[in-house]
């Protein structure tokens, strides 16, 4: 067992939400671990961020804060372009890693990361979030039901205005060569991990992505189609708007044969569904909350609290870390939505219907 000791590369929008969650997490006492130190190429960033939390390692080096035998863990949240290289340098230093989705810009790069993290024998986590949401978490246990008979269809919309506008402090998302692509690749590899996760193995695709915007090569519209290998059909629609007064949402509906299953949040909120057993049931954001704490094992008060205050993925993550269990989502489960995602591009791009090949969850791995 180790204990972690935190250096967060980034420090913007996610790097801020990352350091929040895991100063919180250990003020409370829930992991043993320190955090240690910044950087950011920002140096006046990264002196706000060292200042408030007392760091004591503060750069705009991220070699420097690789290197330092003060850290042992490296968060790595920074624009998508600079994720590989700075993946494959900690990993070749031998710190566990967790970097912020999608792993890279394209699939070659992707590989390279899971390759790299996987011959340096070092723990990784990808920020593929809605992994431990509770709302899907609590869904996934529900559609669990063998009386349900077999899945057919769903339809999830994840729109967002487009994160350029200032809610989160960058405009690099329309850069192309620092993004590798638009809502697809920057938001929706999220859902198409989440499809694959309550619906099992893809087996095509097909697609079609549109440039309402403008920004050469970072689409704002992407319309998926899916076929899953249970039979299933799917339909994703993905959109980057200008209407500030919304915030980021997801609406998601599943049919059963005996089943139907909503809900219009991806965290936190009301689940809502129609079975054989129950024709018209609900369940509170807060009996939701408290059915995903007891089947992630954590039902005592303070990880109530915790869930309230921070995504429970840091604290997975740190706490995986420091008891020697493998952290999950690890990049073999990136690296499958990386597939997708390369899938969907050559479909719209061709005009086609993609196929996928067999994952290894779906022969049977654990699909968590």
């Amino acid at each position: 067992m180790v204990k972690p000791r935190v250096g967060i590369i980034g420090a913007g929008f996610i790097g801020r939400f990352h350091a929040w969650a895991v100063r919180g997490l250990i003020g409370m006492g829930l992991v043993d671990a320190e955090y240690v130190g910044v950087c950011d190429r920002d140096d006046e960033r990264a002196r706000q961020f060292a200042e408030v939390a007392g760091l004591s390692l503060c750069t705009t080096d991220p070699d420097e804060l690789i290197s330092s035998p003060e850290v042992n863990t490296v968060y790595v949240c920074t624009p998508t372009g600079s994720h590989r290289d700075l993946v494959l340098k900690a990993a070749r230093a031998g710190k566990a890693v967790f970097c912020e989705k999608p792993l890279a810009r394209n699939l070659k790069e992707a590989r390279q990361m899971l390759d790299a993290v996987v011959a340096a024998g070092v723990p990784h986590q990808v920020g593929l979030v809605l992994r431990h949401s509770p709302i899907f978490t609590v869904m996934k246990d529900l559609m669990a039901d063998p009386g349900l008979g077999r899945p057919m269809a769903v339809v999830l919309r994840d729109d967002q205005f487009f994160p350029i506008l200032g809610h989160y402090q960058s405009t690099w998302r329309k850069d192309y060569e620092v993004a590798g692509g638009g809502t697809l690749l920057e938001h929706s590899i999220h859902d198409l991990d989440l499809l694959t996760w309550l619906m099992g193995d893809v087996a095509a695709v097909e697609a079609r992505t549109h440039n309402f915007a403008g920004h050469p090569g970072v689409e704002d519209l992407a319309s998926v189609w899916l076929r899953f290998r249970s039979g299933a059909e799917g339909h994703l629609v993905s959109v980057w708007h200008n209407v500030l007064s919304r915030p980021s949402l997801r609406h998601i509906e599943v049919f059963w044969e005996n089943g139907y299953f909503t809900c219009d949040q991806d965290m936190f909120g009301e689940l809502r569904y129609q079975t054989y057993a129950a024709p018209d049931g609900a369940l509170t954001p807060e009996e939701v909350n408290e059915r995903y704490l007891k089947l992630v094992g954590l039902s005592e008060a303070e990880y109530r609290e915790a869930l309230t205050k921070f995504s429970l993925e840091d604290y997975l993550f740190l706490r995986d870390l420091a008891t020697g269990r493998r952290p999950f989502p690890g990049f073999e489960v990136a690296l499958r939505a990386h597939e997708l995602v390369d899938a969907v591009y050559r479909s719209a791009a061709e005009g086609r219907e993609v196929a996928l090949a067999v994952s290894e969850e779906g022969r049977g791995a654990d699909g968590h």
